[in-house]
């Protein structure tokens, strides 16, 4: 359950987020004073030329694959181009947003990492001069929160989502919108894009567009989107399209393609992005060198990592915090949390102290590990070594993170502490603990905490009220759980969806299904607004108790509410009916899914179709099977399995055979199934010589080595022993150990029926066969070989066992 911070632990945690898992959160902001209206001449040391070969492009000119023809840009640049742009005359086609689905990540291909990738890059550092100057006073860009709200970026967004049914009004208005936008508004345009992708085919877009251009701010706000995901391939292309328009690039922007490298998974490509930088001429500072460690860190490199460190050091650039801090997680993320401690020793003697996050850290990994002991002691050494107080904050941060992995009484401790001090716990403070006790099942101590809320002046939320609820219900005290509910409504508190939910989830567990459905109902006087969640518990709880009818009409209501079934729930409906018999409500219940727009799937028409063949009526199931293929649901094995072995019982073999060969011709491969189904079937009718026709094109398209096995075994338990011999050398073929146990199985056939002769024979083809038959078996053979005046066949029989040297003479 998502627990809501207060403002003072948002501003904390959010910051310790960015430092582990984004170190280029100071690079999002990082050109506030740059002139949005400023075109300074282009800076030769960031020309096009500068990129032309890089780590990534091989040997093709980067420059040259942009302005290529049919290249994976050029498409993207004519993709929001008008129809009467001077590019596209030709073209009088109306643009898409969803007409591309450009794969971005095809350019590059990740080497296999080894012991020493990004040690190249490392010499980044060892080419730096000595003696520069950090730089300190980066350029920022402020996020406005104003620029969101904007009705110009508001309007460009809507346009934007009727991507779908585009057309030149809509384009030539977007067109029209985007010459009055700020270079602020532009960038607030992109952020607000759910769709990184559509971010990015808009910038691309605009840049084409007649009378605008992109100021360098909103270079770096596409970059700072797409440093956010996996899209590498449109970072490092934004990169290089700054090169060849003359914007100045600075290592920031060398940091975003670089974090974008990571989160796809390529390390090694994330590192070259150094020597990138390197010939674009710019030099590395503390920034990229974090966002770097960062890299190594999250890619389990450590080692590097901390090789990466000493470099720094060597040229003069300094590590601060930051870089501690994440060196500090990936010693914790390798279990190496002694190393992490001793680190943190060890800054202070670097000039360096450790801050809240360096301990919080090493905190929140021992929690994890359930060494809360520990805990308290690496609180009082904060307080001890690094002179840093626990404030509300930091009590805050230990409270949810004992919570979260289940360490309520600690947690209550450390409550119970910070209000000895002084500081005053809040309801989202009082919620995790009061979570913690309910997953724990201590719901009367959890019960105990929300009327202690009361006392303290801090009346608990919903959030509280409905961690109890749900925990009352889970244990099936569903009477206890509307009393709280009630209680939620005394104290002012309306409950929300999640809460109904819970307490429906509980009626439903309990057997009341029938009670949760009229409170469903009733969610309209009580002002609350069911979800799909809510309309599946209720409709599972009527099935399971089966009440069919009821769960059916359910769906029909979830549906005209919009909230579409997912084949799973539907086929558990599917085979609830037909359990019942009610395979024909079954398939109109399936149909009026499937009409409305349900994702009704070829598991859904099977299960029907298995209802059918249960009842014996094989030609509604073959209707339905045609109709598969009417609703583009096209069957698969399963289904054709399900059909054949019906027909077969039925002794319906002409046609099992027909749509068994109408199933090859379909491409589908047949499964092991689906010869245990025809070999049974053929076998039980005795049509040997069909079967091995059928067999011989199902083996040409999908190879069984047990399948002449399966035949014999099949014949020897329908009593055709003959014809079962005659089949003997297609399994003698291979001589295996399943070959055995086939050939015994025909010995014993023999022996039941009184005819050892043919048994005897068997034994003797195994034996040519390098075959060692089973010698107890061999005996029966022998001794009813005798009984016949065989002695001449028995001796020899026995003979064969001395020869191979089983038995002594």
């Amino acid at each position: 359950m998502a627990l809501r911070l207060n403002i003072a632990e948002k501003s904390l945690l959010v910051n310790s987020e960015a430092i582990f898992s984004h170190p280029l959160a100071a690079f999002y902001s990082s050109l506030s004073s740059r002139n949005p209206n400023s075109s300074s001449p282009p800076n030769p040391d960031f020309s096009a030329q500068s990129v032309e070969k890089d780590d990534f492009d091989g040997s093709e000119s980067g420059y040259n694959r942009f302005r290529q023809m049919g290249s994976e840009e050029s498409r993207v640049l004519n993709y929001f181009a008008s129809p009467d742009s001077g590019d596209c005359k030709n073209d009088q086609r109306i643009p898409n947003f969803d007409e591309f689905d450009e794969n971005e990540e095809s350019g590059d291909s990740e080497e296999g990492d080894d012991d020493d990738d990004g040690d190249n890059e490392f010499m980044v550092l060892n080419s730096l001069n000595r003696n520069h100057e950090q730089r300190e006073d980066l350029r920022r860009i402020e996020r406005d929160e104003d620029e969101f709200r904007h009705p110009l970026v508001k309007e460009i967004c809507r346009l934007i989502e009727l991507r779908s049914v585009w057309n030149p009004k809509l384009e030539g208005e977007l067109r029209h919108l985007l010459r009055g936008l700020k270079p602020r508004q532009v960038c607030a345009v992109l952020r607000s894009q759910v769709d990184e992708q559509v971010a990015l085919k808009f910038f691309y877009w605009a840049d084409r567009q007649w009378r605008y251009r992109h100021d360098p701010i909103v270079y770096y706000a596409m970059l700072e989107v797409l440093g956010k995901t996996k899209l590498c391939q449109g970072a490092k292309r934004v990169l290089r399209l700054m090169a060849q328009r003359g914007i100045e690039r600075q290592p920031e922007a060398f940091g975003f393609v670089m974090v974008s490298y990571s989160r796809a998974g390529k390390l090694r490509n994330a590192m070259r992005v150094l020597t990138m930088m390197q010939k674009a001429g710019v030099e590395p500072d503390l920034s990229i060198c974090n966002t770097a460690n960062h890299v190594l860190v999250m890619g389990n490199r450590l080692e590097k990592a901390l090789r990466f460190l000493e470099r720094m050091q060597l040229v003069g650039i300094t590590p601060n915090v930051v870089t501690y801090n994440c060196l500090i997680k990936g010693y914790c993320d390798m279990h190496r949390v002694e190393d992490a401690m001793e680190l943190i020793a060890n800054m202070p003697l670097k000039g360096c102290s450790p801050d809240k996050v360096s301990y919080y850290t090493v905190i929140g990994f021992l929690c994890k590990e359930c060494r809360v002991k520990e805990v308290r002691e690496l609180v009082e050494k904060m307080v001890k070594d690094s002179n840093l107080l626990p404030d509300q904050v930091t009590y805050n941060t230990l409270i949810h993170m004992l919570s979260k992995h289940g360490h309520a009484d600690e947690a209550l401790e450390f409550l119970k502490e910070a209000e000895e001090r002084g500081f005053r716990a809040d309801k989202v403070v009082y919620s995790a603990v009061v979570h913690s006790l309910c997953l724990e099942g201590r719901i009367d101590k959890a019960k105990e905490i929300v009327n202690e809320m009361f006392s303290k002046g801090c009346d608990p939320d919903v959030v509280t009220y409905t961690a109890v609820v749900n925990r009352f219900c889970q244990v099936g005290k569903v009477d206890q759980a509307k009393k709280m509910l009630q209680q939620m409504n005394k104290h002012g508190f309306r409950p929300n969806t999640v809460s109904y939910t819970a307490l429906l989830n509980g009626l439903c567990r309990s057997g009341n299904s029938l009670e949760a459905r009229e409170m469903m109902n009733m969610s309209e006087e009580e002002w609350w607004t069911p979800n799909a969640i809510t309309y599946s518990v209720v409709m599972h709880g009527l099935r399971r108790e089966g009440k069919l009818s009821e769960a059916c009409d359910v769906v029909r209501e979830m549906i005209k509410k919009t909230f579409f079934p997912t084949p799973v729930e539907i086929n558990l409906l599917l085979q609830s009916l037909c359990r019942e018999g009610k395979t024909d409500k079954a398939k109109k219940f399936m149909g009026e899914c499937l009409n409305e727009g349900c994702a009704v799937n070829v598991v859904n028409f099977t299960n029907v179709i298995h209802g059918f063949c249960q009842k014996d009526d094989l030609e509604a199931a073959l209707s339905l099977l045609d109709d598969m293929y009417l609703s583009t649901k096209h069957p698969d094995a399963v289904t054709y399995n399900t059909v054949i072995d019906a027909l077969g019982k039925k002794g319906r073999i002409e046609e099992a055979t027909e749509l068994i060969m109408k199933m090859l011709r379909r491409g589908l491969v047949p499964t092991p199934v689906t010869y245990r189904t025809v070999i049974h079937r053929y076998c039980q009718m005795g049509k040997v010589e069909n079967l091995l026709m059928l067999l011989e094109k199902m083996l040409s398209r999908q190879e069984c080595r047990t399948a002449y096995n399966q035949v014999i075994e099949k014949l020897c338990s329908f009593g055709y022993l003959e014809e079962a011999y005659k089949l003997l050398g297609k399994v003698l073929r291979t001589a295996s150990r399943i070959d055995a146990n086939t050939c015994h199985l025909l010995m014993k056939g023999n022996l039941s029926q009184g005819i050892p002769l043919p048994a005897y024979k068997v034994a003797c083809r195994m034996f040519n066969r390098n075959l060692i038959p089973d010698l107890k078996l061999c005996e029966k053979v022998r001794k009813r070989l005798m009984l016949e005046g065989k002695s001449a066949e028995a001796d020899k029989l026995m003979l064969r066992f001395v020869e191979c040297g089983h038995i002594s003479y």
